[in-house]
């Protein structure tokens, strides 16, 4: 049985404190967004971030007995990319227009991702390990997909968001 090193140890705690943040942040988003399309989007990135903390804990868990083997679970495919463009529709859009909890959470979430996407690809960076390499970079990809999917949000509702605040930049 190997033992846990103290850097994958600290690696897996931190990964998982990433996802628990963006789970809460999502969750909250979800309850507090007035628009249905939205609500929808945050609770799906929440939704996504508790599969992540579940891959977490179970290498976690298992890491002891399996060594890297435990980095090497059932991992799906990012499907968000699907998802986010059955919603950056005229219907997203309309609903969104104007709405400043909207398209802050929308930065806030892009923040999130970015700083997930770093983590992990750190970790992925850091390690001799292919098995735990590619464990962590397959969690990037996953969180590249959701910084991707909003970005692509946000673009899409900025300009209505700066003409209903009477703001032109440039």
């Amino acid at each position: 049985m190997p033992k846990m090193s103290n850097d994958i140890r600290e690696i897996l705690s931190m990964a998982y404190q990433v996802e628990v943040d963006g789970y809460t942040f999502y969750s909250m988003v979800a309850d507090q967004a007035k628009q249905p399309a939205v609500q929808e989007l945050f609770d799906k990135l929440a939704r996504d971030e508790t599969e992540h903390k579940a891959y977490l804990k179970s290498v976690m868990m298992n890491y002891e007995e399996k060594g890297t083997e435990a980095f090497n679970i059932g991992k799906r495919d990012p499907v968000l990319k699907d998802f986010a463009a059955t919603i950056v529709t005229e219907k997203f859009k309309k609903e969104a227009q104007g709405a400043e909890f909207e398209m802050g959470a929308l930065s806030i979430g892009m923040t999130l991702e970015t700083n997930a996407i770093k983590v992990f690809s750190d970790a992925a960076r850091n390690t001799d390990e292919k098995e735990v390499r590619e464990f962590y970079q397959f969690l990037a990809d996953w969180e590249k997909e959701h910084l991707n999917s909003l970005q692509d949000l946000h673009k899409s509702v900025r300009q209505d968001f700066w003409a209903e605040g009477g703001f032109s930049p440039f």
